[in-house]
């Protein structure tokens, strides 16, 4: 009798520690978090699986780098030649893609661009340009800062070399970039989430959207064990497989400020 209870008290004691364990840590975008997307989407996941989400949010290049360390189960994320790299490196076992929006271009009423209403953001970075009028950049290796740097290089602006005092580099995620493009009456690359859930506006509207090439799309990978074992394999996976689920994107594809949609769901 003495022995089984000494077993059971053993048991008891280890269950708090076993319930600990059951987290994963996601290391994700500005976008996700600040959306108000993971707020909405991990209490269904955790009610239905019992594992609770740990969200590092920061730029997509400073996540990927967390799963280069080791330091994350999953990486969720949104610039695909980034995470393309990340598998072929070995850090990440497989990219599933989850979800898209789109990036939209946004500025002050006044528009000392000119850009107000242009479907052609080359065009519309052209004329920013031209104009010396003020941009604010994450500047941050994000995913929106890869995005904002591939866009100027499709219009001919070699932003390094380029830029100037209108170029306002942040160093900082979605949200307070655009807080400061707020303040500045500026110009800012920014993803439709964000802005969306974003409520100090200010002066700024939106200013280009609908070029195919503002195209957000989001991808999700599991660190590569073999490379770090302690990378938690079967709950990351749990949580990479709803997602992809129906059951997932029916849950993304459900969150929505003011009655609009945030992301659009588009696992394969």
């Amino acid at each position: 009798m003495g022995l089984i209870i000494r077993v059971l008290a053993a048991m008891l004691l280890s269950m708090p520690a076993y319930a600990q364990q059951r987290y994963i840590t996601v290391a994700s975008t500005t976008s996700t978090e600040q959306s108000g997307l993971f707020k909405y989407l991990l209490p269904i996941f955790e009610k239905k699986t019992g594992i609770q989400v740990r969200v590092v949010a920061q730029g997509t290049g400073q996540a990927l780098d967390m799963g280069r360390r080791g330091d994350a189960d999953v990486v969720f994320v949104h610039a695909k030649p980034l995470e393309e790299k990340f598998v072929a490196e070995g850090h990440g076992v497989r990219r599933f893609q989850v979800m898209y929006n789109d990036f939209i271009l946004v500025g002050p009423k006044s528009d000392p661009a000119k850009v107000s209403g242009a479907k052609d953001i080359v065009a519309a970075l052209q004329k920013i340009k031209a104009a010396q009028a003020a941009f604010a950049s994450r500047a941050d290796r994000s995913g929106t800062h890869f995005a904002e740097l591939q866009l100027w290089k499709a219009a001919g602006v070699d932003i390094e070399k380029e830029k100037g005092p209108w170029y306002k580099e942040t160093g900082s995620g979605m949200g307070q970039t655009l807080n400061t493009a707020s303040a500045m009456n500026a110009y800012a690359l920014a993803d439709r989430g964000t802005w969306l859930s974003f409520k100090n506006r200010g002066e700024l509207v939106i200013s280009a959207e609908g070029d195919k090439r503002l195209f957000n799309q989001y991808g999700v990978i599991l660190v590569n064990p073999a490379r770090h074992p302690h990378v938690k394999k079967k709950m990351g996976q749990a949580f990479i497989d709803w997602l992809i689920s129906d059951e997932g994107q029916k849950a993304i594809a459900g969150y929505k400020i003011d009655g609009e949609q945030l992301f659009f769901p588009n696992a394969r």
